[in-house]
């Protein structure tokens, strides 16, 4: 009797399989958070290499999140057309070649062309690993993984912020250099490991390769320590193309595209601006790479409330419920008299908002069929670094009158968030994928 691809994945179970796939991903994954918050750490730096103004030196930034955004919606759309692996293989290797080249750049235009190149790279592997790591989960199990995967963001948050304390405590001449180099090696050594993961099961299955797809169960299964299926899987739908605002995907991309956008906002408004802004006003400990860490560190029980909470509660209130506190520390930010009450609200704010990612990354992948589901992915990390490009030159007049009222602003729009992910038409938790 032909079995279902859902029951063989829950046959399956969590087992060596997905700790391997978790490891191999997560890497990259830590990997590309260094390559984002890298900007910030080597601005001065490269600013004094190359006789530029910091504000100069974050065209790298910029660039940067240009290439992002771009190769987020292009690979997205290709893990869709032509698989998972390829494309999984062939941003990791970008990354990779394109993040050592930037350690060597000899000139600030040829570091620029770097930079775009290997966010392009970065922004690749966003919708490929989610769909692909989705695709290999039981129900029961997967959001709490995908959030899992996520929270490998906090620990190369902390990687680079180390890295970054030790090049500055070495007076390193050209710190920037070592930075990068820290940020490419991760991507480098998983290329190789990503030879090993097979292309997606699902995948295989919705382009008519059951054969292929059968396969590689049976390899999960083995590894897993369970007997290979007795039976051929049952036939996936004939491929199709299904588009991001068709009539049945249009509420729910329209409400999730703008979540995305609206917390990237936020986010990268508040962690771009905070700590220079407040080493002004006095509160200069924020910017000691010291505090930086415990902020980072913070991350991980938002990370762990947010998994926990996506498989007992549901993927929907969950990010709600994040939203809504991401919200809160930034009132607590605004009506903050002392320099504790600013310690809380910005560690407040790292918790919520981290959580808050790690719920959307749960809850995104699941909301579309799996000939889409790279797309979705794409279109989402696209907004995403919209709203990290966008952050510092909509907001920087309104930030340079009143910090505080910007701070306002980012409560505003996280509550916004809230109210359009509470519309999303459906709850994905324990539910098959399609």
């Amino acid at each position: 009797m032909p079995v279902a691809i859902d029951s063989a994945l829950d046959q399956a179970g969590i087992g060596p399989f997905q700790r391997r796939l978790l490891g191999i991903f997560g890497l990259v994954w830590a990997a590309d958070a260094m390559q984002v918050l890298a900007v910030g750490f080597t601005a001065p730096s490269i600013a004094a290499s190359f006789g530029l103004s910091v504000p100069e030196a974050l065209q790298t930034g910029t660039l940067f999140f240009l290439g992002m955004m771009i190769g987020a919606a292009l690979f997205g759309r290709l893990a869709d057309r032509i698989g998972r692996r390829r494309v999984l293989l062939v941003t990791v290797a970008c990354d990779g070649v394109f993040g050592l080249a930037s350690v060597f750049a000899p000139s600030f235009e040829l570091l620029l062309i770097a930079r775009f190149l290997t966010g392009a790279a970065v922004g690749g592997t966003l919708p490929v690993d989610y769909a692909m790591m989705a695709e290999f989960l039981p129900s029961d199990r997967r959001g709490r993984w995908l959030v899992m995967l996520e929270a490998f963001w906090a620990v190369g948050t902390v990687i680079v912020a180390l890295a970054a304390w030790a090049a500055a405590s070495a007076g390193l001449t050209d710190a920037w250099r070592t930075i990068f180099l820290v940020t490419a090696v991760p991507a480098l050594v998983g290329f190789w490991l990503r030879l090993m993961v097979p292309e997606s099961p699902l995948y295989l299955l919705r382009r008519g390769r059951g054969d292929e797809a059968r396969a590689v169960i049976d390899r999960v299964l083995t590894a897993n320590g369970k007997a290979p299926l007795s039976g051929p899987l049952a036939s996936g739908e004939a491929p199709q193309s299904v588009r991001l605002l068709s009539p049945e995907l249009r509420p729910r991309t329209l409400l999730m595209l703008a979540i995305w956008f609206l917390v990237s906002l936020s986010y990268y408004g508040i962690f771009t601006w905070m700590p220079a802004r407040l080493a002004g006003e006095g509160f200069g400990f924020v910017r000691g790479y010291g505090f930086l860490v415990i902020v980072a560190l913070a991350q991980l029980p938002g990370y762990a409330l947010a998994a926990w909470g996506v498989e007992r509660a549901g993927r929907k209130p969950t990010l709600v419920a994040f939203l809504l506190l991401s919200a809160a520390g930034c009132a607590l930010f605004v009506v903050a008299g002392n320099a504790t009450l600013v310690a809380t609200a910005i560690l407040l704010m790292s918790f919520s908002l981290l959580g808050t990612w790690g719920a959307l990354y749960a809850y995104t992948p699941e909301l579309y069929p799996t000939a889409a589901r790279a797309s979705g992915m794409g279109a989402a990390g696209a907004m995403a670094r919209l709203g990290g490009l966008l952050a510092p030159s909509l907001l920087s007049l309104l930030i340079a009158r009143s910090f505080g009222a910007a701070v306002a602003l980012f409560a505003v729009l996280l509550i916004l968030a809230a109210v359009a992910a509470s519309r999303i038409d459906a709850e994905t938790r324990r539910q098959a994928l399609d």
